[in-house]
């Protein structure tokens, strides 16, 4: 996020003091709020024009109002007679209505009002007789209008103390502003100043100035005359250097200097001494301002976006720092100083070239805002690091308790599409060769002959690419086949090195989305920035000519893809640009308006997110690399090829991480005879071979979950039912998801009837002598299992004892069986249908629904278990529809463990290929995905409910949990781009096949 945007979430803290004093102003007043008849409710100054104005209705006793609110009202003229009738009026709203000029009745209540607030009007101009007459005032807001220029009169407002007209069109200030000698707080950002208005320099009790966004190229060298002056914007004022007078500015305790362009600061800066908030993000500083330094009361500091390269050992002179932001400049390294911070609360690091944190890292234990990603973090690992604070101390603590061991180690991911040839060039290049085969000769030789290349599902080889370096490659064979897409994204993380396959003798330039472009985007959407590598397979199958225009063609559509990509990203980003240089009041004028309705603050954080896609394009490596499986010299060359790419310093950082010699130890000994065999091992058993690592129990926690985050076993500590087990045999885990995911129903069935053989006896025992069974038998268990098997593939059911046959012989107790369900449902890859909330199943059989699997168009498979049908229920009263729309790419099994997700929150449910009808409670809700249809209909996925008008608050408390859910799942996809829009009822209703989409104004 930009650092911008916290700057001033922060700094607004400091603008509260001003609206406390308004509101002790009100605290004690009658009050009155009137709504106009016919007026639309939230209708703006830029509503829909209304066929006719509304009327004002007032009560008959307006005497001893003293508060007034008409806001909201759609108000183009107020009652004559309003300002006579309201005698002891002090405070009067009109926000929000479309009002041109100030009215009338205003002036009749000038002698006694003390507060007017004409915000978000359509005000062209104030009128110099109404403004004369307002000579009580104290507090005026003017703010988003449209004023080209405010009146003479203004001066002559002499108890004024607020005065906000941001947003508007003033080029200039009238030289009798300069009267306002009670004036504490001006507000004139965003409108059209050129220059600092030397008026203000006139204006001694100034308090709060807020001038951003106005293109004042400079400040008068006498600026220090303003010595009131405790807040103050001048972001994105275009200053390009401060004057020494401003450094007069002693008062100041909160600044705001962002997107300035300042390359330094004056040396006299550090005569600031009450400053205790500083934002100098988005500049062009080299060098951390040494001018800072002397700053002791500073708390909070941003720095985000420059071009810092280093850090000073004094920064911690700075003791009273709560708030650190370096993010996105060039900084290599901390100094060990530091860590003498210790009141930190945030401090943000992401985007540097940070390899090594400081030692002690753990005295910052105060910090909760965190943020240390796009790093070459080596030491700790970026998996420690991302895990916060804590776990970098123990990192470090064990780190000081043992000797550090280095281990270059590469994830190496061979991805495509099914018969691309992953599993042939994964034994080519994970064989050894003969010893002492030349380099050249009869290559059929060299290499012993291949296992026939026929996948088993997804496959892991450890691979030694090079002894004397220790270079050691983790190889995931991931199956091409479509039944494997719910499972694959598992394996797609950062800092692995993907190898793309492509078998080049079938290829077609049809073809490229299928077998390059939609792996391209699923990665780009999982892990933006992964290094990306293309191989070609079966070039000795294909000409010379054939193979360099495929290779070509290969290469030409991928470069198109990425420049029809990032123009895309570019020009979304260009409407979040437009859409900010507009009003709000503008944005909201229509519902058909570009992000209507959407804060200022979400736009921001909207094209931050479009310029970190646009900044993390995948790196992929060309050319494409042809090769023969049945050539070693081929092989040789691709080896040679991931070598280099593997242990380039800018492309993988973080290869040669640094771990306690404990830590790499216990993994060691997690994978040795005999506990090298078991499925899983309990906490104790893990804490043994820790005790044997040299790791107490105290320590064992973070050693376990460095290798849970590094993907060498699985440890669920967030999981009651899963914390106290430690799945370290992934192999065989692996070997159990590929069980459920080859949709072979011969297989299918052969696994199950072999289960059945061994039934009915206990582990360990031999089996008696049994009656054989009779040949009506064994077909009516045959009958019965490919129902099973039929029911599976189509509906997505098995209860539990079958899926324990289908196990064997991974699974032989039955705790085993109830983790490995606990472990799958954790995945999102399944859930118990039947099993009510918190309570056993009482003997009954426990069914287990697998969403992937489901192909039924209509929901209806289980209402013979639930003894529920919402088949063919449809909406009647008011549509609540919130749309996820994926224009790009569609996660891969997001539907299907979205449906695993949501299933503690719902009730009744029935499911269908790509929907889900279900319950909250009373409350129906339906969960609809469906599939892109072209460029011009993506992906979409709805999360819809209905209610009455009046109860439309219970279809929101219905949905609220079940976005959540989604959302949490989406944040595994941080390079994806998604829209999020809420439906019109309207359009809804009348049965409109394109319904009008507003903005999520949250995102």
């Amino acid at each position: 996020m930009a650092g911008m945007d916290s700057g001033n979430l922060k700094t607004a803290r400091l603008w509260r003091d001003a609206a406390l004093r308004a509101r002790k102003l009100r605290s004690n007043l009658r009050q009155l709020t009137l709504s106009a008849a016919g007026a639309c409710p939230g209708a703006g100054a830029d509503a829909l024009e209304s066929p006719a104005s509304p009327q004002l209705v007032l009560p008959a006793n307006l005497g001893d109002i003293e508060a007034l609110n008409l806001g909201n009202n759609g108000l183009e003229e107020v009652p004559e007679g309003l300002g006579s009738a309201l005698g002891n009026l002090r405070v009067l709203v009109l926000r929000r209505n479309r009002f041109a000029r100030l009215p009338p009745a205003v002036a009749e209540l000038g002698h006694h009002l003390t507060e007017l607030d004409v915000s978000h009007n359509r005000l062209t101009a104030l009128g110099a007789e109404v403004v004369s007459a307002l000579r009580e005032l104290r507090k005026l807001n003017l703010s988003h209008n449209q004023l080209p220029a405010l009146p003479a009169q203004l001066g002559a407002l002499a108890h004024l103390e607020e005065l906000d007209v941001s947003f508007n069109r003033l080029t200039h200030l009238p030289d009798s502003l300069s009267c306002l000698s009670r004036l504490r707080t001006l507000d004139v950002d965003h409108n059209q100043l050129t220059a600092f208005p030397r008026q203000l320099l006139q204006l001694v009790a100034l308090e709060e100035l807020d001038v951003s966004s106005n293109r004042l190229r400079g400040l008068p060298e006498d600026i220090s005359a303003l010595c009131a002056l405790k807040i103050l914007w001048l972001s994105g004022a275009e200053l390009g250097t401060l004057p020494a007078g401003f450094c007069e500015l002693a008062s100041l305790e909160s600044l705001m200097l962002d997107n300035n362009g300042l390359q330094a600061l004056p040396a006299q800066f550090s005569r600031l001494q009450r400053l205790k908030m500083l934002n100098l993000s988005s500049n062009l500083l080299e060098e951390f301002p040494a001018a800072l330094l002397p700053l002791a009361g500073l708390e909070e500091l941003y720095l985000s976006r420059n071009q810092l390269t280093s850090v000073p050992s004094l920064i911690s002179g700075l003791g009273r720092l709560l708030t650190l932001w370096l993010d996105n400049n060039r900084i290599r390294y901390l100094p060990d100083s530091i860590v003498e911070l210790t009141g930190l609360e945030e401090l943000v690091l992401q985007g540097n070239q940070i390899a090594v944190l400081p030692d002690n890292f753990g005295q910052l234990s105060r910090v909760g805002l965190w943020k240390i990603k796009d790093n070459p973090l080596i030491q700790p690992p970026y998996e420690v690091c991302m895990k916060g604070i804590p776990y970098i101390a123990a990192y470090q603590k064990e780190l000081a308790h043992s000797q550090p061991a280095v281990q270059p180690r590469l994830k190496l991911l061979l991805m495509g599409h099914k018969a691309a040839g992953k599993t042939l060039l994964r034994h080519g290049l994970t064989e050894e060769r003969v010893e002492g085969c030349p380099g050249g000769g009869d290559k059929e030789k060299c290499y012993p002959p291949s296992p026939p290349a026929v996948s088993k599902g997804i496959e892991v080889t450890s691979w030694t690419a090079d002894a004397s370096r220790g270079l050691r490659f983790i190889v995931y064979d991931l199956a091409g086949d479509e039944s494997y897409e719910v499972i694959q994204p598992f394996f797609l993380s950062p800092g692995a090195l993907y190898v793309l396959v492509v078998n080049l003798a079938t290829y077609e330039p049809r073809r490229f989305p299928t077998t390059v472009g939609s792996f391209l985007h699923r990665v780009g959407a999982r892990v933006p920035h992964a290094v990306v590598c293309i191989v070609g397979t079966h070039a000795d199958l294909c000409g010379e000519r054939e193979l360099e225009e495929k290779c070509l063609d290969i290469h030409r559509q991928i470069s198109l893809q990425e420049k029809h990509d990032a123009e895309g990203l570019s020009r979304l980003a260009q409407v979040v640009d437009e859409a900010l240089a507009r009003d709000f009041e503008l944005r909201s004028a229509s519902p058909h308006a570009a992000y209507y309705g959407v804060s200022d603050k979400n736009l921001r954080r909207r094209k931050a997110h479009f310029q970190y896609l646009l900044n993390h394009r995948l790196q992929i490596l060309s050319p494409v690399l042809p090769v023969s499986c049945r050539d070693p010299r081929h092989l040789q060359r691709l080896r040679d090829k991931l070598l280099s790419v593997a242990e380039h310093r800018e492309i993988f950082p973080n290869l040669h991480r640094v771990l306690p010699r404990s830590w790499q130890v216990l993994e060691e000994l997690h994978f040795q005879p005999p506990q090298a065999q078991r499925l899983w091992l309990s906490w104790w058993d893990s804490a043994r071979l820790g005790l044997q690592a040299g790791l107490t129990e105290d320590r064992l926690q973070s050693a376990l979950s460095y290798l849970h985050e590094s993907g060498k076993l699985l440890y669920f500590e967030d999981s009651p039912a899963l914390k106290e087990h430690v799945f370290h045999n992934l192999t065989r885990l692996i070997d159990i998801l590929n069980v459920f995911f080859q949709r072979d129903p011969s297989l299918l069935l052969h696994k199950l009837l072999l289960g059945t053989s061994g039934e009915g006896k206990a582990e360990g025992e031999s089996s008696p002598p049994l009656a054989l069974p009779t040949l009506s038998q064994e077909l009516l268990r045959a009958t019965q299992l490919h129902q099973y098997v039929e029911g599976f593939l189509l509906h997505g059911l098995l209860p539990a004892h079958v899926i324990r046959l289908l196990l064997k012989p991974h699974v032989q107790a039955q705790q085993d069986l109830q983790l490995l369900l606990e472990l799958l449902e954790k995945m999102g890859l399944c859930y118990c249908l039947n099993k009510p909330k918190g309570k056993p199943l009482n003997g009954s059989t426990a069914w287990y629904k697998f969403p992937c699997y489901v192909q039924n168009e209509v929901p209806h498979a289980e209402a013979w278990i639930n003894g529920t049908n919402l088949a063919g229920q449809s909406f009647v009263a008011e549509q609540l529809q919130i749309e996820y729309s994926f224009p790009f790419t569609f996660p891969p099994g997001l539907f299907a463990r979205y449906s695993v997700q949501i299933n503690s929150h719902v009730v009744h449910r029935s499911d269908g290929k790509f929907q889900i009808f279900a319950y909250r409670g009373k409350v129906p809700v339906v969960v609809s995905y469906r599939p892109a249809r072209g460029v011009l209909q993506p992906d979409t996925l709805s999360i819809a409910s209905h209610a009455s008008l009046p109860n439309i608050w219970t279809a929101w408390q219905a949905i609220t949990p079940l976005v959540e859910e989604l959302n949490v799942l989406l944040q595994e996809w941080p390079g994806l781009h998604y829209t999020v829009h809420i439906l019109c009822s309207k359009c809804l209703k009348r049965g409109s096949p394109n319904p009008h989409a507003f903005p999520d104004s949250s995102r």
